[in-house]
């Protein structure tokens, strides 16, 4: 009798080891604050499996700078089939490469502040850079760039590289669509500010900024609505510029080199499905790229709403980044 229930287990488990062995393995190239425990990636990973018959792998890079000079160095052997985690600033750079392929995905469920009509990029989020600071260590923060810039001495903040993170390359934009010739000059006199400019967001935001080390971060409008959701703290707050602030759109892209084109366009569009959209106001912690109407966390209604957003072309971000990454080193250096 148990050598009959055997065979028969055996018999019953073999077709499903075999088919699990078969299953296309989709490689996704994104950054730490995706694929985390806390973040969108392992839910997305579990929606997705349960209607492709797949298995959805992340390749974990400690940043979007890092993810596109992976893709550039892996060049035509990359083992990439989708790209997420660049952004508006990085795009038109991912582009030039040759390596990322066209989506062909529908594009009418998107709800973004800016139309969107690109072939080559699908937006599965959005939101605004802004200051970040903790209000227990700061009653009152500075509420422009400029008196930022002209705080006292012993303010600091945590920033990131512009060459390696996406937040960091676009406070550089933020500075220039501000300031224009003269961002140089303001980098220089907020360079006293600076207590550490971190490779990514990650790093600076939870091994610095959440353990006290300064009271002020770069960051995003949007990230006071974990805290109130999921810590219910009001504690860290953002803090609306009189100036504006910046716009990013983050993106996800097919590799043109992938042996898997058809699973890697399925996911692109399940990217704008609810499915995968309502992980990301308190798990990606920023605005959905689709209306997800009353499914969006009653925080998101306490948020800063900026008067005046800046943005600017990916195509016009390309012609003028190593110009402005070089005006930023030569600043803090003097």
């Amino acid at each position: 009798m148990y050598y009959r229930l055997s065979l028969l287990l055996l018999a019953l488990v073999t077709p499903l080891t075999a088919r699990a062995a078969d299953a296309p393995v989709l490689n996704v190239y994104t950054h730490p604050s995706f694929a985390a425990d806390w973040g969108p990636g392992p839910a997305v990973k579990q929606a997705f499996e349960a209607q492709c018959g797949c298995t959805l792998a992340y390749t974990v890079l400690d940043s979007g700078g890092d993810i596109l000079q992976r893709l550039r160095l892996e060049g035509e052997s990359t083992n990439a089939d989708v790209v997420l985690g660049l952004d508006t600033a990085t795009m038109e750079t991912a582009r030039q490469t040759g390596l990322i392929g066209k989506h062909d995905q529908a594009l009418d469920a998107l709800a973004l502040p800016i139309g969107w009509t690109d072939k080559y990029f699908v937006p599965y989020d959005w939101g605004y850079f802004a200051f970040v600071y903790d209000t227990e260590q700061l009653a009152e923060p500075p509420t422009s760039l400029e008196a930022l810039i002209n705080a006292p001495e012993d303010l600091k903040i945590i920033i990131q590289d512009p060459r390696t993170s996406t937040p960091g390359l676009g406070l550089l934009l933020w500075m220039h669509s501000v300031y224009g010739d003269e961002a140089p000059a303001k980098w220089q006199a907020l360079s006293t500010k600076i207590l550490a400019t971190t490779q990514s967001w990650s790093d600076g935001y939870f091994s610095l900024f959440m353990n006290g080390e300064a009271p002020m971060i770069l960051s995003y409008s949007t990230s006071p609505a974990y805290h109130m959701a999921v810590d219910e703290t009001d504690r860290y707050q953002a803090v609306e510029f009189e100036e504006g602030h910046y716009l990013q759109v983050e993106v996800a892209a097919l590799v043109a080199p992938s042996d898997n084109k058809l699973l890697a366009r399925d996911f692109l569009d399940f990217m704008l499905t609810p499915d995968f959209q309502r992980h990301i106001p308190l798990k990606n912690v920023m605005y959905p790229a689709i209306d997800l109407g009353d499914e969006l966390p009653e925080v998101f209604d306490r948020l800063i709403t900026p008067d005046h957003a800046f943005y600017m072309p990916p195509s016009e971000v390309a012609g003028m980044r190593r110009k402005l990454v070089d005006d930023w080193l030569n600043a803090l250096t003097r």
